[in-house]
């Protein structure tokens, strides 16, 4: 379901060949290797492995690591190769696994998985984040890899070597060359080692240096639970550019596609933020296969062209279009299946008494005016329908002056000066 994304790349075969899962096949046994989401290795000496289901090899996980029940269900297995030709095969946390039973765990070893998870999806931009929820969540880092905030230590310049431990790897890049090397001996503190050290320093502790981090794991959770794409499944894909300058010129974005129980949200993969939020109640989905032409996911959703109401088409070009397409339907029957039924209502009112013990109320999303996770419809192109189904197509350029101050006056082929259209003309 997922490849290499940030600013991994491809991998060459040295890489690949170290992510390899089985690293040895014998005629009834093999050494089968799981990855950790911190990129620490689980290896298991399996028997009749064609024959192991995954149940077992994921109950076999469990006791290696000594984790409680709650793990059947907050982790799954992910084979993950870019190239589908020597995956790995990975313990990671289940797309389907709600963030309201996240919050009620306690056991120390299930959140330190799940924090290093959601700790190297933010550091890989797979999770576009503001940078002040980045130096709040690198605070919470810096705390539980260097303890207790100390006056005096770490310095902003000394959290400058190890920057990118802390905070996404697009909001570390430094120059290159002589000058860069210079100016990072000594020189004074960037913003963003300024702006963690002040986030680590406002950071409240409870004084127990040497007790569980249980805490510090929570509350990173708690906070990347703002984000609404935490604990998506990831798939690769393009868009069609928006026609931009005099020639129209137009092409292809790459993007990622996050879809959880929640919604799908399609994020810049170069730009780092989210062109698209859509719960599922928003939108309608299909794909095509064609045999001749690209693999596309569809995702229609209602919008506006000038003041004229729309139902927008977005065309996902991926190879993965058809694993999308059932991940979406799956998600839908999943929450309608799950959804608690109301109870029913006697003549005088209802019936139940309220839950004395309601679960956590849910955090709203970031909201802020500008902010990386709000959408960007403005940078999408998309097929836009009014309700007879019939495609909006602007033929005449909507303007009032000529673009061009140079012009033939005389003769019969004058330039015109195009007048302002009153209708949208269909087509």
């Amino acid at each position: 379901m997922d490849g290499t994304e940030g600013n991994a790349g491809q991998p060459g075969p040295a890489d690949r060949s170290h992510r390899s899962s089985v690293s040895s096949v014998g005629a009834r046994a093999a050494d089968v290797l799981v990855y950790l989401a911190d990129d620490s290795v689980v290896p298991l000496a399996v028997e009749s492995l064609p024959s192991l289901s995954a149940h077992e090899l994921h109950r076999a996980v469990r006791e290696v690591l000594q984790l409680p029940d709650i793990a059947l269900d907050a982790f799954a297995l992910w084979l993950v190769s870019p190239l589908l030709d020597e995956p790995s095969l990975q313990f990671r946390r289940n797309v389907f696994f709600p963030k309201r039973r996240e919050l009620q765990i306690h056991d120390e070893a299930v959140l330190r998985l799940l924090y290093a998870e959601a700790k190297g999806n933010l550091l890989a931009a797979r999770y576009p984040c503001d940078v002040e929820d980045c130096e709040a969540l690198g605070a919470l880092v810096c705390r539980v890899q260097l303890g207790p905030y100390q006056p005096g230590q770490p310095t902003a310049c000394a959290l400058r070597e190890k920057l990118d431990s802390f905070l996404p790897a697009h909001l570390c890049k430094r120059g290159h060359g002589l000058f860069a090397a210079l100016r990072g001996r000594g020189a004074k503190a960037g913003p963003m080692e300024q702006g963690l050290l002040d986030a680590y320093r406002r950071l409240q502790d409870t004084g127990d240096s040497e007790a569980s981090l249980s805490p510090h794991y929570r509350a990173y959770l708690l906070k990347c639970h703002e984000l609404p794409f935490y604990g998506c499944a990831f798939f690769h894909g393009e868009i069609d550019k928006p026609a931009q300058g005099f020639l129209h010129r137009s092409g292809r974005k790459p993007v990622s596609v996050a879809i959880s129980l929640e919604g799908v949200h399609v994020i810049d993969s170069r730009e780092k933020h989210v062109l698209l939020g859509l719960r599922f109640q928003e939108l309608s989905w299909d794909h095509t296969s064609p045999e001749e032409e690209e693999s596309v996911l569809w995702l229609e959703f209602d919008g506006d062209n000038e003041g004229t109401p729309v139902n927008k088409l977005l065309k996902v070009y991926s190879k993965q279009a058809e694993l999308m397409s059932s991940l979406i339907e799956y998600c839908i029957e999943l929450n309608q299946t799950s959804e608690p039924t109301a109870p029913p209502e006697s003549a005088s009112g209802p019936a139940a008494a309220p839950d004395p013990s309601p679960l956590p109320a849910r955090r709203p999303q970031l909201r802020r005016q500008g902010s990386v996770v709000c959408s960007r419809i403005q940078h999408l192109a998309t097929i836009d329908y009014v309700e007879e189904g019939e495609q909006i197509k602007r033929v005449k350029p909507k303007r009032t002056t000529s673009f061009f101050s140079r012009q033939l006056s005389l003769g019969p082929g004058s330039y015109t000066v195009v007048q302002p259209s009153d209708s949208l003309e269909q087509g």
